[in-house]
């Protein structure tokens, strides 16, 4: 297929009032003071300090129990009866799920920096326009260690909803690193591999990969609609390398065979892979009364003249073997 690059293909602030040391009151679960929940509400907080919040509230939006609100408040308030023994557990339980809380929204606002993906695309795009092209994808690929036809930077191209070959806009970079939730070439690197597996565990997320492998190989900015043969090959080949596919092989020798198939049409492309699932290796769950592109028909008649050839070339050596004269 000659050098085939799945990216590049050679066309060449906070209310300073409320007190920072206590968690606010909507998840804090501190204790109503008074059962009337109509008009104001008084809510009891640690160390006997009070707040006053008007407007209409509802129990529900406490979000912790009255029990728990008690373990917190230790031996600030008076918990109801019984309550006394679980008073331990219970505030072990809170101080838990307060502290999962602030640890998961830190993780998440350190997950990555939107100015370091800009610096990020700022170093691969081209000098003349706001875009990374050729020059500066092969780049790309060499600081992430890899190869300009792996399957992972189809993977890439995927998850940054790239509209074609050779081209990342600012806003498919951007919005591509913060979906992978990285800012930084290492990130990337510890990411992909991921998803590849998710993909590969996930048939429907191989199929939106699959279908946007077409749209990715087509050349938008000749308005071409329908794929070159030796392009959907090449695609073909990257698209299932992680996979086996025995019938893949029969499809390509037969595109081989028949030259004057120039190009795959994308209703053609889409269906391969529900033909490859529904037919069988063999062949033999083929169907000629099911709507299936007539380019299809053709395979299968192409296959079955190969496997007749073949079975009467067969019989043929055999009939010879069996009439020559023993020594």
């Amino acid at each position: 297929m000659g050098n085939f690059c799945s990216v590049c293909y050679p066309h060449r602030s906070p209310d300073k009032n409320r007190p920072t040391s206590l968690p606010y009151p909507e998840s804090s679960g501190l204790l109503q003071a008074q059962n009337d929940v109509s008009g104001p509400v008084h809510i009891a907080m640690v160390g006997n300090s009070q707040a006053h919040i008007s407007g209409s509230t509802s129990q529900s939006h406490l979000a912790i129990t009255k029990s728990e609100t008690f373990a917190l408040l230790g031996n600030h308030g008076n918990p109801p009866p019984g309550t006394s023994s679980s008073l331990k557990s219970e505030k072990r339980s809170l101080a838990s799920k307060l502290s999962g809380t602030l640890n998961r929204s830190n993780s998440e606002s350190r997950a990555y920096s939107e100015s370091k993906i800009t610096s990020l695309f700022e170093k691969y795009k081209d000098e003349h326009e706001d875009n990374i092209l050729s020059e500066g994808i092969e780049e790309f690929c060499i600081d992430l260690q890899l190869k300009p036809d792996e399957f992972k930077v189809l993977v890439l191209a995927w998850k940054f909803e790239a509209e074609q070959m050779c081209k990342f806009t600012r806003q498919e970079f951007v919005s591509g690193c913060k979906a992978l939730k990285t800012d930084s070439c290492k990130g990337i690197q510890q990411k992909l591999p991921e998803v590849v597996i998710q993909i590969l565990a996930d048939p429907e997320k191989f199929k939106e990969l699959y279908r946007f492998t077409y749209k990715f190989g087509l050349d938008c900015s000749s308005g071409q609609r329908i794929l070159p043969v030796d392009m959907a090959v090449s695609l073909w080949l990257l698209v299932f390398s992680q996979s086996e596919l025995p019938l893949l092989k029969k499809w390509l020798h037969f595109l081989e065979k028949h030259p004057q198939v120039r190009g795959i049409p994308r209703d053609t492309w889409n269906m391969f892979l529900n033909f490859t699932t529904t037919v069988g290796s063999d062949l033999s769950q083929y169907d000629d009364t099911e709507a299936w592109p007539s380019l299809f028909d053709d395979f299968v008649e192409f296959e079955n003249d190969q496997l007749n050839q073949n079975s009467s070339t067969m019989q043929d050596l055999n009939r010879e073997s069996s009439s020559s004269p023993s020594s």
